[in-house]
């Protein structure tokens, strides 16, 4: 690994219990990766650095909003892959995806704006000074809204790509965390390991078995809900 530091700790935060793949850590896979894949699949798990894009104002209702797409609703203060800090950190450095849709702005003053009318909608629908402070019902509630509104406007910008703007950021942060990738068995980048399995359903031996295989959004599988 070059020297690369495996920091301790390292599985999924929320611990083994229920989880699909409860003997799967994939920093277990270091030693398969070349030194420079190493450290910065590793440097991910490292303290993010402080926020130099959001302002104070952005960064409470932006953090709420990641938490609400992506479900990590922990106790306050519970370990979580750092979706904010690493959206900060592409915005102050401007690493878009390099493209954006016509009718939208570039892609940090379209954060800025519609951060700013999450905050609007929280003071109009339930008089509250912000986004934030909403329970985590009303910010679902909120941001469930803007979906369901699909190609029309909401503040001026059309709702789909404002949710694009959202998910995309928001899951290319969280998916690229090797917590996430434990949380859902992706042994990690395959360059040099590389594959050898690859016909439908086979299993690399580095992967681990899927304890709950059922697709929970089955409808043929009765514990589906919702």
């Amino acid at each position: 690994m070059g020297g690369q530091h495996l920091p301790t700790g390292r599985r999924v935060p929320s611990g083994e219990s229920g989880r699909r793949f409860p003997d799967f850590d994939v920093l277990d896979r270091v030693p398969d990766w070349d030194p420079a894949t190493a450290a910065t699949v590793v440097g991910r798990l490292a303290r993010q650095p402080d926020l130099r894009f959001f302002t104070p104002a952005e960064e409470a209702a932006a953090g709420a909003l990641f938490d609400r797409l992506l479900a990590q609703d922990g106790p306050p203060g519970a370990p979580k892959v750092p979706v904010l800090q690493m959206v900060d950190a592409r915005l102050a450095e401007a690493q878009t995806d390099g493209w954006r849709y016509t009718d939208m702005p570039e892609d940090g003053d379209a954060w800025r704006a519609t951060l700013a009318a999450l905050d609007e909608d929280a003071a109009e629908r339930h008089g509250a000074a912000s986004f934030a402070d909403l329970d985590t019902g009303q910010q679902k509630e909120l941001v469930q809204a803007v979906q369901d509104l699909h190609g029309k406007p909401w503040h001026g910008l059309p709702a789909q790509h404002v949710w694009s703007l959202w998910t995309r950021y928001a899951c290319t942060a969280f998916y690229s965390h090797p917590w996430a990738w434990n949380e859902i068995g992706f042994p990690g980048p395959a360059y040099p390991r590389g594959y050898q399995r690859l016909g439908i359903g086979l299993r690399e031996p580095f992967e681990a078995a899927d304890a709950d295989p059922v697709d929970p959004a089955d409808p043929r599988d009765g514990r589906r809900t919702g």
